[in-house]
């Protein structure tokens, strides 16, 4: 176990390609606008069908 643990510190260490800050920060703000725009997206369809649904059950009544 131990010398996994080393074998993947070294993996990290030395041969993994880590992203700018940059970067991050551009991704970072991609997921924040479409996680959004998701969000407003899924709202949008739950205040739809809550109004179709109050307006089946009023005329029902």
């Amino acid at each position: 176990m131990v010398q996994y643990i080393k074998e993947s510190y070294e993996e990290l260490k030395n041969h993994v390609t880590w992203p700018t800050l940059a970067s991050s920060q551009k991704e970072m703000v991609v997921v924040v606008v479409f996680a959004v725009l998701f969000s407003l997206v899924i709202w949008g369809m739950d205040s739809s069908f809550e109004y179709l649904i109050g307006k089946y059950f009023k005329f029902m009544q």
